[in-house]
């Protein structure tokens, strides 16, 4: 005998109701999120287009804009700000091209470099020493100066020796004629971890300044006389530079590494006055329009330095393989 047709219940038709509504819903939500996601998508790449489209309006003026000639007559100024290395701003291709731009420009009078930095490499500063005595000897009509800021140290006291004069304020530190070169060691802590440290090299010293490994006096010394070399280049370019206004013989501590005051610097020889900027372009130049040279970095190239440059800079410095730093 057939089953009897049987129409469905009142819970039956409520359940499969609330299994329609639970798809609906589903299928909504779904489509809300593609509808989203295109959205997304889309807005993400207005975005990039807007900054794509600002970066290459912007970034020539900001890049090579203030490098043009002047109409009038000007005091160059060129700021040497931070940590001097490569890629940071205060890197030696920036620098020596700012300094090229204000050298040629027919209209400058005087060329200030505003230097607020601690120091860096001795590579770059070396580069930039030795570019400023180039355009001193190529222009010798046009003179240039070097006033400390905050901070003139090591490195960047190096690059200010090179001046024709050097001001400071009288509170500005000045000085720090010296090398550092610093790591970590972590062999007792691996030690009391457990942790064995392998190394593979195909030279005997290769891996010299390994922080994994115990320190070996024959390369400590080596590492010492590679410091102290570095150190000496760096005395003889300041005598180079300053010459007799330098009162070494009487304070041998000058080239110590210890940093002083805009005061006590000047009574040392190692500025020429007390003043800022705008007195040194004002009374010494004796054109106080002032005219930045600096080459400005765009967003895209901070952003790129940061993501990437900066990153490997920072796990050189802690594996040790940093190079010496005149700090």
């Amino acid at each position: 005998m057939a089953d009897e047709w049987k129409a469905p219940s009142e819970g039956d038709k409520e359940e499969r109701n609330s299994w329609k509504l639970l798809e609906k819903t589903l299928l909504a939500g779904v489509q809300e999120q593609r509808r989203a996601r295109r959205w997304g998508i889309f807005f993400k790449l207005l975005t990039f287009a807007y900054l794509f489209g600002a970066l290459l309006v912007f970034s020539p003026l900001m890049q090579f804009g203030e490098n043009k000639a002047r109409s009038s007559s000007h005091t160059a100024v060129i700021d040497v700000r931070g940590t001097i290395a490569d890629q940071e701003s205060a890197s030696a291709d920036n620098v020596v091209g700012a300094l090229r731009a204000a050298f040629k420009d027919p209209n400058t009078k005087g060329v200030i470099l505003r230097i607020n930095s601690p120091g860096g490499s001795p590579v770059q500063s070396g580069y930039i020493y030795d570019e400023i005595r180039r355009l001193r000897g190529e222009y010798p009509q046009i003179r240039l100066y070097a006033v400390i800021s905050d901070l003139g140290a090591s490195g960047a006291y190096y690059i200010a020796s090179a001046a024709d004069e050097i001001y400071a304020d009288k509170s500005s530190l000045v000085g720090s004629i010296g090398v550092t070169a610093a790591t970590f060691g972590f062999v007792d802590a691996m030690q009391r971890l457990g942790v064995e440290r392998r190394v593979y090299t195909s030279g005997e010293h290769k891996a010299f300044l390994d922080p994994f490994q115990p320190q070996k006096r024959e390369e400590t010394e080596f590492w010492q006389g590679v410091l102290a070399t570095t150190h000496r280049q760096f005395i003889d370019s300041v005598k180079k530079g300053r010459g007799d206004r330098l009162h070494d013989g009487e304070h041998p501590e000058l080239f110590s590494g210890l940093v002083w005051s805009g005061e006590q610097a000047l009574e040392l020889g190692l500025i020429d006055g007390l003043g800022s900027t705008s007195y040194v372009a004002r009374e010494v130049v004796g054109e106080p329009e002032l005219a930045d040279f600096t080459v400005k970095e765009s967003p895209l190239d901070r952003f790129s330095k940061k993501l990437g440059a900066g990153v490997a800079e920072r796990l050189a410095m802690l594996t040790g393989l940093s190079a010496p730093a005149l700090r």
